[in-house]
């Protein structure tokens, strides 16, 4: 038995109902849920509010608590009294057995769940000190998978995302899942506000969500991206400080991250270093040796490939694909041919992975007939293309050869069903147009994406807007870049680089404005300009007569940290 203090303390601790919430258990109680949940108060609430808009159960719910309430002092009331309540709010036999999990919230029957696209739009278009109240309604359902969605469409709006995350943070009965603190911390450290990812690490460590393995990539990858790959190692050996256990899975993850930011000599050292803790695998080596063939050293590869096999592992067809990539990607294609072939020799099981390297590559290096003969060679052996193995044979034939051959393979490919086109696919397509200087076929694919139920991607586009600028017509860029805001698919960098040259082309005094309320919205959208991209900006206002309008752009820049020029304005 407990002591009264212990009693007290303990009852202080728990989680108090609200008034509103308090006569709503009253109802609950009449169900047979004996402990509910806080998620069923919430739940069941929603679901007597919602009722209570179609029947006349307001009366009867006052008469149901009135009732409830007198138990306490009078009899218990019969049975008959309450009949009505049976039917009025149906609880399944498992929501009776099992409180509801805190990461799902239920909403009402027969209400309409909203979609991702509109809840993002919700979040974009809603003032922040209101937008608790519209996540909080209880017609949206939510779930990791629901979040994780939003978060994605917002993945180029990073304030709006992590203000979303942080709102909805303080849900009464939704709890964020790893996946979306992994996105958020992902966001974050995009934005190079590195406190608030970490932030996010001690809330995710404080909820008991984390951190996990994929947690410390996501920061490690951003730190290396952005020049600092000794804090990328400095993550991964800081691991175990945060509860995370270091194996070799997460080891492996660390140098692939080092290799493809071209810091591979970084990642061979601490292979050495560490080969002594963890027990390496053809993966490791395989990730060592693929970053020196990013860099074109594929003698150093091949030494790699050599100390695996003195220690006793076997390559595999991941390390012999590498190793052909490596030559195709050094112009190394007699090379790259007879490695081909004496994997063919050896009986090595060639793979899709194979017939696309070797299809890419000759096409690179301009042998397009080449390209076409392995195609029909992977086709007559049984291997079939995979979407990846015919993205690379059009994207040869729109750079190599012509984009009226592309769209006949393309063509081919939807009539034979060789593989479904993706969003690269028409990417790829529409680029060649554009190459070419047809534009109204190019936005004639791209109406055809949505007509198969594909989405224009940021990347379609920005390969629009490019060449419309390139060719003088900045109006239907400009008119391309609103209409992404209609879709709504949200800009990135990329976009607003491309925007912010193009206005230079006329050298206009409105240009150079719009220009600068291009840097601006980037910068409010959590992107950070170049110091190059800042000056230029600077400069064109200046001279062009927007001294006050320069001032502006000076004060942001000083905000984003970036150092503020001497002008004389």
């Amino acid at each position: 038995m407990m002591s009264e203090i212990e009693s007290e303390r303990y009852t202080s601790q728990r989680w108090r109902p609200t008034e509103d919430q308090t006569k709503m258990m009253t109802n609950i109680y009449n169900y047979g849920v004996t402990h509910p949940s806080r998620a069923q108060v919430v739940e069941i609430a929603s679901r007597l509010r919602a009722f209570s808009e179609a029947t006349e159960y307001n009366a009867l719910s006052k008469a149901s608590t009135k009732g409830a309430f007198e138990r306490k002092s009078e009899k218990a009331p019969k049975m008959s009294q309450k009949r009505f309540r049976l039917h009025l709010l149906p609880l399944s036999k498992k929501h009776r057995q099992f409180p509801l999990p805190r990461n799902v919230v239920t909403v009402c029957d027969g209400v309409q769940q909203p979609s991702d696209a509109t809840i993002a739009n919700l979040v974009l278009e809603s003032d922040p000190l209101t937008l608790s109240e519209a996540l909080f309604k209880p017609t949206i359902q939510w779930a990791p998978e629901l979040v994780n969605k939003v978060l994605k469409r917002l993945w180029n709006h990073g304030p709006k995302a992590l203000q979303f995350f942080k709102h909805l943070d303080r849900h009464p009965a939704y709890i964020h899942c790893a996946s979306s603190f992994d996105h958020a911390i992902d966001i974050a450290a995009r934005m190079h506000d590195y406190n608030a990812a970490w932030a996010l690490v001690g809330r995710m460590r404080s909820l008991r969500r984390g951190p996990t393995p994929r947690t410390f990539a996501i920061l490690a990858e951003r730190y290396a991206a952005n020049g600092k790959p000794h804090r990328a190692v400095r993550t991964f050996l800081s691991m175990h400080e945060h509860g995370c256990r270091q194996d070799l899975n997460s080891f492996n993850t660390v140098l692939d991250i080092l290799c493809k930011s071209k810091r591979v000599e970084m990642a061979h050292t601490l292979l050495k270093t560490f080969r002594s803790r963890f027990k390496l695998d053809c993966v490791s080596y395989n990730i060592i040796a693929n970053g020196y063939c990013l860099i074109k050293r594929t003698p150093m590869a091949l030494n790699v490939l050599k100390d695996m096999v003195q220690r006793g592992i076997n390559p595999t067809m991941v390390t012999y694909n590498t190793l052909l990539k490596g030559y195709f990607r050094s112009n190394q294609i007699k090379e790259a041919w007879e490695f081909y072939l004496e994997m063919k020799k050896r009986k090595c099981e060639i793979d899709v992975v194979t017939y696309t390297t070797v299809i890419h590559g000759f096409g690179v290096a301009g042998e397009v007939k080449k390209s076409r003969r392995v195609f029909d060679a992977m086709v007559k052996e049984g291997v079939a293309p995979s979407v990846a193995t015919c993205n690379a044979l059009i994207q040869v034939l729109c750079k190599k050869d012509s984009v009226e051959n592309a769209v006949v393979v393309f063509e081919e490919m939807m009539r034979k069903g060789l593989c479904v086109p993706n969003v690269v696919t028409y990417n790829v397509v529409i680029r060649g147009f554009c190459h070419v200087g047809d534009m109204e076929r190019a936005l004639g694919f791209m109406r055809r994406m949505g007509e198969h139920g594909l989405r224009c991607s940021v990347q379609t586009y920005n390969v629009v807007i490019r060449y419309f600028c390139d060719a003088g017509e900045i109006e239907k860029g400009l008119e391309m870049f609103e209409k992404m805001r209609d879709e709504p698919c949200l800009p990135n960098l990329d976009t607003y680089n491309v925007l912010i040259s193009a206005m230079f082309l006329r050298k206009k005094s409105e240009d150079l404005v719009v220009a600068g309320k291009l840097l601006m919205e980037m910068v409010d959208r959590g992107f950070l300009p170049r110091k190059f991209t800042f000056n230029r900006v600077l400069n064109g206002l200046v001279i062009t007569g927007n001294q006050d309008f320069a001032k502006e752009i000076l004060r942001m820049q000083s905000r984003c940290g970036r150092i503020v020029r001497r002008l004389k304005l």
